[in-house]
């Protein structure tokens, strides 16, 4: 087996055919039907069925093709260490973030990163559960997982500081003229929340919960910003980390009492590469404390 069959195998599983594969590799289609014959024909299994939509991943297939893109993504990180020189960093950098963490943070540390290296290729994705981050990290195929400490989080995990929470009212809301709402003085109000199994979600519960405030749920959204822009036409009041507040509402944001915030935590892959050290070196300078709102007086 060779780490091209990998990558061939993984382009047929993405794109479910294997004409749409080869042009996803930029390859002719018989030699990414070659090289998946000569993998299912190594391994003595079919790792795909044919259907009448595209080709689909057996259950065996889908077995190997969890344990392909690990090493996929561990040759990439290889080859990354191998090119590193003291000018140069070359290859590709998984990055994943909690959803509503980092938001302010993470593109001043990429943009840092991408200006002394710009040869090197970033991914992100942002994930709403902690819990899908913790496997993604377990599996091996993210570089760095910027997300909030919890009772699971690894003991090598590196704190850079803290995401305050806001709340986010509508225009011409009462709480408007105060410097930090009290969050007793929301009870009643509607909520826009978020997904169930969203960490952010679970933020909100347990705010809610601990100042016996009864959770009306007027909306639920995927998106930070998205909570926000509803929250300030009046649906109701949301609760979202500072740094997530999109330009142009922070006119309707205020902090509240007691204090909520959560410990933002950088985790590395095991053996991280120099690109994954150099980011976490630039996120430990961005600055991670604090909110930066206008008060009523402003």
């Amino acid at each position: 087996m060779s780490l091209r069959q990998f990558e061939y195998a993984l382009a047929v599983a993405e794109e479910g055919s294997v004409t749409a594969a080869a042009e996803l590799l930029h390859v002719a289609q018989p030699s990414v039907s070659q090289q998946i014959r000569g993998l299912e024909r190594e391994l003595g299994v079919e790792l795909f069925a044919r259907t009448p939509t595209g080709l689909v991943p057996t259950v065996v297939g889908r077995a190997f093709l969890r344990e392909a893109e690990a090493a996929v993504s561990a040759a990439r990180r290889a080859r990354a260490t191998a090119r590193a020189g003291a000018d140069e960093l070359v290859g590709e950098l998984v990055v994943a973030v909690q959803m509503g963490f980092g938001t302010r943070q993470l593109p001043g540390a990429l943009g840092a990163l991408r200006r002394r290296f710009p040869r090197l290729e970033v991914t992100v994705f942002e994930e709403p559960s902690s819990a899908e981050l913790e496997r993604l990290c377990r599996r091996g195929l993210l570089g760095l997982a910027l997300m909030a400490a919890c009772e699971r989080s690894p003991a090598d995990a590196h704190h850079l500081g803290d995401e305050e929470f806001v709340v986010v009212v509508g225009a011409g809301h009462r709480q408007l003229a105060a410097d930090r709402v009290e969050l007793r003085e929301l009870d009643g109000e509607p909520w826009v929340r978020f997904d169930r199994d969203s960490a952010l979600d679970g933020v909100l519960r347990n705010v809610l919960r601990e100042n016996d405030l009864a959770p009306v749920t007027a909306a639920r959204a995927s998106q930070t910003a998205t909570a926000v822009r509803w929250a300030a036409h009046g649906l109701g009041v949301t609760l979202v980390p500072a740094s997530a507040v999109p330009h142009g509402h922070e006119h309707l944001v205020r902090p509240v009492l007691p204090a909520v915030s959560q410990p933002v935590i950088a985790v590395l892959q095991a053996g991280a590469g120099p690109a994954e050290t150099a980011l976490l070196e630039l996120l430990r300078k961005e600055t991670w404390s604090g909110s930066d709102f206008p008060s009523p007086a402003s």
